[in-house]
């Protein structure tokens, strides 16, 4: 799967500091299979990538619509499709399908949120589906 994170209060706080087991969600999701894209509405985070040495993991970085999501992608000109979304943002994830996250905004090294989206993401790549309550299936193409 194309799987795209948000960058601020998603991956990182308000300081810059990375949330608690990112680094071992992107080596998981990597090891599985998938393909894991950063994008942001604040445009290009390259920078933040780097700091945080996750260059290895990412295929891509890109700046994330900031309304009429899916249709202001479509329009975009990538041609690469999100096929599940990780954002602090509620309407990213109904857009697209993925997940709500509890947003980051200060340093917590008891936050668990990346573990959960970790299992979330291999229990919807098996079977369809996941029991995250954050969870938001992708828009049918006729709906969507």
């Amino acid at each position: 799967m194309n799987i795209f994170f948000d960058v601020d209060y998603t991956l990182i706080s308000s300081s810059g500091s990375l949330r608690p087991g990112v680094r071992e969600c992107f080596q998981k999701l990597v090891d599985d299979g998938h393909k894991i894209y950063i994008w942001s509405g604040m445009g290009l985070r390259w920078h933040e990538v780097r700091h945080n040495n996750l260059e290895g993991f990412v295929s891509g970085v890109f700046h994330k619509p900031l309304h009429n999501y899916r249709e202001a992608w479509n329009q975009s000109g990538v041609d690469i499709q999100p096929d599940f979304v990780i954002d602090d943002h509620v309407g990213v994830p109904q857009a697209f399908g993925g997940i709500f996250t509890k947003a980051y905004y200060f340093p917590d090294e008891r936050d668990t949120e990346m573990e959960g989206i970790y299992l979330a993401i291999r229990a919807y790549n098996d079977t369809g589906n996941t029991l995250h309550p954050r969870f938001w299936h992708p828009p049918s193409e006729n709906n969507g």
